[in-house]
């Protein structure tokens, strides 16, 4: 089985490469950026990638539609956020399965066993979590763009415009702009307001 491994923090590949241990019997290709990991994947035949969603630059919902589009190997989303709402945009976007960071490590190993057998796998709090969503009204965020959701996502950290353009790799200009729309989009005015419905959607 040959893994790509995608994540900004080497000490978290490093982590990985150790858990997959035995499991792997072929290669394992690392990559800290989503302009690598394109190349990477694009170079070698993989069975799965381990994929992080919040890269600098290219990175998040954007860099995993266009891993998808390669169709070089099933992935699976291994991401610090836990929230519905990033689980049911990345499976949209065709991930086979999702993960938390917090999850434990038998459970990581059982998704990437079902994933590279052909299945799919959601972390079990968080398939529940999905299932209470689906079940209640969805809320005006899942309108939003790739993008759009990590502006909010940094906005919510608490980071300024020239915060978010730099981390995210776009203009300041670009990045007011955006933010503009989204409150247009969600129909408020201010950005108190912005962050709280944000929270509320559970965007961290």
């Amino acid at each position: 089985m040959n893994v790509l491994l995608v994540d900004d923090h080497a000490i978290v590949r490093d982590g990985l490469r150790r858990l997959l241990g035995a499991m792997v019997g072929g290669e394992i290709h690392e990559a800290a950026s989503g302009r690598v990991a394109i190349g990477v994947a694009g170079a070698h035949d993989l069975d799965l990638i381990v994929l992080d969603l919040n890269l600098p630059e290219l990175g998040g919902l954007d860099l995993l539609e266009r891993l998808v589009g390669l169709g070089k190997a099933p992935i699976l989303v291994f991401s610090m956020h836990a929230e519905p709402l990033y689980v049911a945009r990345a499976m949209a976007a065709g991930a086979a399965g999702f993960v938390s960071k917090n999850a434990a490590p038998v459970e990581f190993l059982t998704a990437v066993r079902k994933i590279v057998a052909g299945g799919k796998y959601i972390e079990g709090e968080l398939a529940q979590a999905l299932a209470v969503r689906d079940d209640a009204p969805h809320h005006t965020l899942d309108d939003l763009a790739a993008r759009d959701l990590e502006i909010l996502s940094l906005l919510v950290r608490g980071r300024s415009l020239n915060e978010i353009s730099d981390g995210l790799g776009i203009g300041y200009k670009t990045a007011a702009n955006r933010l503009s729309l989204i409150k247009t989009k969600l129909g408020v005015s201010g950005t108190a307001e912005l962050v709280r419905i944000a929270l509320e959607a559970g965007v961290s």
